[in-house]
């Protein structure tokens, strides 16, 4: 994972987004990392979204849902 400090997170906006387009990037404010910046795609599988579309069903979630 690629990390970043805030303000060259500022100051290289286009920069960020082509290496999160890549592979997430951290984003440090004072040294700890406080955002993670990632490709939508990612973020959609990590988030279930794109089971979603392919089944038509939400992915399960709460008490009753099995891993």
């Amino acid at each position: 994972m690629q990390r970043m400090s805030a303000r060259d997170a500022k100051n290289g906006f286009g920069k960020l987004i082509d290496l999160a387009r890549a592979e997430p990037v951290a984003i440090e404010k004072y040294g700890r990392s406080v955002v993670i910046v990632m490709a939508v795609e990612e973020y959609e599988r990590l988030s279930g979204k794109i089971e979603k579309r392919r089944s038509g069903t939400k992915p399960a979630t709460g008490k009753g849902a099995k891993a």
